[in-house]
């Protein structure tokens, strides 16, 4: 059972993002789209973090959090977006949609280690 969804299309970022975070005590699963993302979250709900890119073929990484919130009906899980994007208007549709933090790559460990262990409840 994972703990962290690490969801992107690269398989370069995800292999960064969830090396780092094995490495660090959290259980990874991975998927490399929004799709993706959902059919892992409806096999193991005990997922606490989904940390995701937004730029995805097939569902990007927004859609995929609205459909966290609608179809699943998970309130609970954590979503981070990891993206190269940092526009306002994004944000601002994540925060309605319950995105939980939005980070811009370059991705660096040590600076969300703290928080991730913390929305995990590992801390």
């Amino acid at each position: 059972m994972a703990n962290v969804l690490v969801v992107d299309d690269s398989s370069t970022m995800r292999e960064i993002v969830s090396s780092f975070l094995s490495k660090n005590g959290f259980e990874v699963a991975v998927a490399v789209d929004g799709r993706d993302g959902l059919a892992q979250l409806r096999i193991d709900p005990e997922i606490k973090l989904v940390v995701s890119d937004f730029n995805m073929p097939h569902m990007d990484g927004l859609t995929m959090a609205e459909k966290i919130r609608t179809e699943l009906g998970n309130q609970l899980v954590r979503i981070v977006m990891l993206t190269t994007e940092d526009n306002p208007q994004m944000r601002a549709r994540g925060k309605a949609i319950g995105v939980t933090g939005w980070i811009v790559k370059p991705f660096r460990g040590e600076a969300v280690l703290g928080p991730f262990k913390k929305l995990c409840g590992m801390s």
